[in-house]
């Protein structure tokens, strides 16, 4: 399956209208509907409260101040305190409301971003850069955050205030009202069609962004490469390039974002002109008064000013839209590696069983091909082979980091698929080559993903060490269990990386163990050691030893030599080495 997040937006990327898009916005935050209707209330109310003080100013004015009637002014101005300072208190309420939403929202979305993304296979991961998807859980669900938080209550209450202005013009005087808006069916048309655009120049930023985030993080991940060759110009280079790309992007999406303001302003200025013009001759057609035409100048301002600030919130809701499109695809990706229930046990006397096992990468290099053979349970088994000849993609079939594409994988007669990931993960230990640790202590990383182990005291864990042989182990490390670990394992030798990874898997007691080049960075003493505590393991324990180096596989029970997509049985370790050399030209 294609897991390529760009490829994958190409192949389904249909026709979506706003519309369909705010209401799959709306779905993530439906849990909230409760607070957002007292929030849109509330808006309702303040909006209403608003547009009553042009109306009573401009009667204030033709009742009171025209007659000099003081005390009548007096009170009109009280009423007005009380509407604005209500009006006030109700933009506080659904600003709290809003900003908690806001809030809840990241915290959650981030979560079920969090969720997917341990749901998706290794595939996903090849193919897809860290970058990107660090720029799709922080950047873009910030910005469904803020739109949520600040944006989408100013563009309700902006609508709420344009339509009743508008409404209020056209009942002061129909046919200035429609003068004043008509301006509004230009601006309407024109948006209906450069919002597409917009949206398109805001995703391609988004996209330049994530794309600088993975050539940083690449670059920062391989900086010791980098300085070993002394090739800080290729870092330079490659970072320069994708921040040269990001400027463009984003240079065009400023143009398309600041495109409708100046545009709305200049339709605000028409209006206010129409509004002069017209209204002032209607007063001296008497059929318009003062109060009436400073209402209305009121109202026309009370219309354009949201529609001016509706230009740049649209700019902004294309760009919430685009940021959303990146999260949804991401949260729309099923794995391909289901747990297929109700599988029938299949009759086989193996502990793992590969029947016309045929496997291909998605790029369709094709690894291996109608590939058979049985391990059986407690023995010790290697796989030898040139590089990229497909041992260490067979160990991963084992494990089902990956789904054959033909055939199937038995383990105990059942199909692998039929296992979950937590029963498949209590069978199964593996251990890398460069094995994967995490920020925390030597305990932390010992104990990771083991819960029969992870509520014992460092003394309870130690005995359980010393029990499988493992606490020997520790003397590599300063401080022991409370050894600090930094971020991927920096602070720490590469073989003390694979101390702690074996100890990790050994100590979840495993039925099989896999270990790919596990001793390759390790001093020979340490190697003894840990031979020895292999020896040592249950007599019921499979092992399947991935090695370049035919010392490594001596004591093999049988070993199974893997090249040109097939996997042949050696037999004995002199057979092994025969057909190495024959495959290397040595012979």
């Amino acid at each position: 399956m294609n897991y390529n997040l760009n490829t994958y937006i190409k192949k389904t990327k249909k026709k979506r209208g706003v519309v369909s898009s705010l209401r799959k916005l709306m779905e993530i935050v439906s849990s909230e509907q409760r607070k957002l209707t007292i929030a849109f209330v509330a808006i309702a109310l303040n909006v209403g409260l608003s547009l009553l003080g042009p109306y009573l100013l401009g009667y204030t004015i033709d009742t009171h101040v025209q007659t000099k009637n003081y005390e009548g002014v007096l009170i009109f101005a009280g009423i007005l305190l009380i509407i604005y300072i209500a009006a006030y208190l109700l933009n506080y309420i659904q600003i709290r409301m809003m900003g908690g939403i806001g809030q809840r929202l990241l915290f959650r979305l981030r979560n079920d971003v969090f969720e997917k993304l341990q749901e998706l296979p290794l595939d996903f991961f090849n193919q897809n850069k860290a970058g990107d998807l660090i720029s799709r859980i922080n950047n873009d669900t910030d910005m469904l955050s803020e739109f949520f938080s600040h944006s989408l209550m100013q563009f309700i209450r902006n609508i709420i205030m344009m339509t009743g202005a508008g409404l209020f013009l056209l009942l002061i005087n129909l046919p200035l009202g429609l003068a004043t808006l008509s301006p509004t069916v230009i601006l309407l048309v024109f948006t209906i069609a450069i919002s597409p655009w917009i949206r398109r120049k805001n995703k391609a930023t988004l996209k330049s962004i994530g794309n600088l985030s993975a050539e940083i993080q690449e670059s920062l991940a391989n900086f010791k490469v980098i300085v070993a060759f002394d090739r800080r110009d290729y870092f330079r280079k490659h970072l320069e390039n994708a921040n040269r790309e990001n400027y463009k992007k984003s240079i065009y999406a400023g143009v398309a974002n600041s495109l409708l303001s100046p545009i709305y302003t200049f339709a605000s200025n028409i209006g206010q002109l129409i509004v002069l013009t017209l209204g002032i001759w209607l007063i001296t057609q008497g059929r318009f008064s003062i109060g009436l035409l400073i209402s209305f100048i009121a109202y026309v301002s009370n219309f354009y000013n949201p529609l001016r600030q509706i230009a740049r919130l649209w700019a902004n809701f294309q760009l919430t839209l685009a940021a959303w499109d990146r999260i949804s695809q991401l949260l729309s990706l099923k794995s391909n590696l289901p747990v297929i229930e109700g599988s029938k046990e299949i009759k086989s006397n193996s502990f793992i069983h590969f029947k016309d096992v045929s496997f291909a990468y998605p790029n369709g290099e094709k690894v291996l091909k109608n590939v058979s053979f049985e391990l059986q349970r407690g023995k010790t088994y290697a796989f030898v082979g040139p590089t990229g000849g497909g041992k260490t993609t067979t160990a991963s079939l084992i494990s089902r980091l990956y789904d054959a594409t033909k055939g199937a994988v038995l383990i105990d007669g059942k199909d692998i698929k039929s296992y979950t990931a937590c029963e498949r993960a209590s069978k199964i230990g593996f251990i890398l080559q460069d094995p994967i640790l995490f920020t925390g202590t030597v305990r932390d990383n010992i104990l990771y993903g083991n819960k029969e182990c992870g509520a014992l005291t460092n003394e309870e864990l130690e005995k359980a060490l010393e029990d499988a042989q493992l606490l020997s182990l520790l003397k590599s490390f300063d401080q022991g269990l409370d050894t600090s670990i930094i971020m991927g394992g920096d602070s720490i030798s590469l073989g003390q990386k694979q101390i702690i990874a074996f100890m990790r898997a050994i100590l979840r007691k495993p039925e099989l163990l896999i270990l790919d080049e596990a001793t390759a960075n390790i001093d020979t003493v340490t190697e003894q050691k840990l031979d020895q505590i292999l020896t040592n393991l249950p007599k019921s324990t499979t092992k399947v030893i991935i090695a370049h180096r035919l010392n490594t596989i001596e004591n093999a029970d049988e070993i199974f030599f893997v090249n040109l997509q097939k996997i042949i049985a050696a037999g004995s370790f002199d057979e092994a080495l025969s057909l190495l050399m024959q495959e290397q030209g040595l012979s």
